[in-house]
């Protein structure tokens, strides 16, 4: 690499981690990945991902393998509370000509793909480990893993997501991730008749949303107004949603709900956000993903916009010949745009807490996919 960053350590095995080892191994780096679950599992139920996320899977060499287990569609219809379709948003085909402008998957059938190209590539996966110290020099970062054994690495990444040990370890003046009014119900069911696309409907201060996952299957998602972050036991969680899928007059929406069952994975998440203030780096540390911009799911960008830092910094590390200067020109490329996901992501649950206008939220929502297509 033209920085000169020969040995790269990675924490965290999520989706941002995975890319980046996987892209820096292949740019000539030595990477290990450390990942502190043993099984290496993804957790949750469906994920959407926008063109801009396709266009990186593509790069990867992944598309095909993509393809094979996951589900795209073009534009993102809004109904009415009789389904009636309002309006479709464009998404723009970013990936290619020959790829619709957005797409879903199991988040399990995501990281198995992410993770066997790691697997194969020249990347050291070391399972059930993190760091207990890392004492970054000028040449050089020094690292103490949970087992006992160490490292020198010429870079660490920190990619170990929301509550990151590594944001904690190198900014302890960091911002917390907020609670913010808001929790979000998934679960994955069979595909109704007539869903063909994303679709979303809203219902007073209710929004629910359905995206294909496969080719016979979709993940729904709902978005519930809670003044306090109180626990939710997970035994009550079919009888939770149905009550809420309930309130809506769609048609199709009340006969999910009454066939919802404990087989269709429900599950429930409050939703927190945090973004960190620049620099992302310190050193020879650098954040990536949600260790440094977490972000409700509102534009379903999260994912997205971690998997694009991940791209960005390997190619920024191979076209600057100095590690600060590659690592600021990393943070140039990505600040505004991540910045935005956030930020437009709390405004459109501010809208739907606080009962705003509809017009705004279609407005923000159009306005932030045609910024998501451009390049990074």
């Amino acid at each position: 690499m033209n920085s000169g960053m020969k040995k790269i350590l990675v924490v965290g095995g999520g989706f941002a981690g995975m890319t980046a080892a996987l892209q820096l191994s292949r740019l000539g780096a030595n990477v290990d990945l450390v990942e502190i679950d043993p099984g290496w599992r993804s957790y949750g139920a469906g994920i959407s991902l926008h063109g801009s996320t396709l266009r990186v899977i593509r790069q990867l060499g992944l598309l095909d393998r993509f393809l094979e287990e996951g589900f795209v569609s073009d534009g993102v219809d809004m109904r009415g509370p009789d389904d009636t379709v309002l309006v479709t948003l464009p998404t723009p085909r970013v990936a290619g000509d020959d790829i619709p402008g957005g797409g879903g998957i199991m988040r399990p059938a995501l990281a198995k793909i992410l993770s066997e190209a790691v697997r194969a590539s020249a990347a050291n996966v070391r399972l059930g480990l993190t760091f207990t110290k890392i004492e970054d020099h000028a040449d050089g970062v020094d690292v103490t893993f949970s087992d006992g054994s160490s490292g020198r690495y010429d870079l660490v990444i920190g990619a170990d997501g929301l509550y990151s040990a590594v944001r904690a370890s190198a900014f302890p003046e960091a911002p917390k991730p907020r609670f913010i009014g808001q929790s979000v119900w998934r679960a994955v069911l069979p595909k109704p008749e007539g869903i063909d696309t994303v679709t979303m409907w809203m219902s007073g201060k209710l929004k629910v949303g359905m995206n294909g996952v496969s080719k016979d299957q979709v993940y729904l998602f709902l978005t519930e107004d809670r003044p306090t972050n109180d626990f939710v036991a997970p035994e009550d969680f079919v009888e939770k949603l149905r009550s809420l899928l309930e309130q809506f007059p769609s048609p199709i929406i009340k006969k999910v709900a009454a066939e919802l069952s404990s087989e269709h994975q429900v599950i429930y998440r409050p939703l927190e956000q945090m973004l960190m203030p620049r620099p992302w780096f310190k050193g020879r540390v650098v954040l990536i993903g949600d260790a440094v911009h977490a972000t409700t799911p509102h534009l379903a960008a999260g994912a997205c916009i971690g998997i694009e830092d991940a791209m960005v910094l390997a190619e920024e590390l191979a076209r600057g010949s100095e590690l600060s200067a590659a690592l600021e020109a990393f943070e140039d490329r990505r600040w505004d745009r991540c910045r935005m996901v956030v930020e437009n992501s709390g405004r459109l649950a501010d809208i739907e807490i606080y009962g705003g206008s509809r017009e705004e939220h279609a407005s923000i929502m159009k306005a932030s996919m045609r910024t998501l297509a451009e390049a990074i």
